[in-house]
């Protein structure tokens, strides 16, 4: 996931609650599923954290 890019993981949210709002999934599929999204938006925020710092940075040296 590491090498996973924010917009591929936004996509990847959006399936995974498309899946969800479907309500046919066991409760181990759900399980995994939350957990999977979890992830993804842990991912998420540490990416935009990083462009955030970039940013900042950039101004700060401008």
């Amino acid at each position: 996931m590491k090498d996973q890019s924010y917009s591929e993981a936004m996509i990847r949210l959006e399936t995974i609650l498309l899946q969800l709002e479907e309500g046919n999934k066991s409760v181990d599929e759900l399980s995994n599923l939350v957990k999977e999204a979890a992830e993804l938006v842990k991912h998420c925020k540490t990416k935009l954290k990083a462009t955030e710092s970039d940013i900042q940075a950039a101004f700060e040296g401008a």
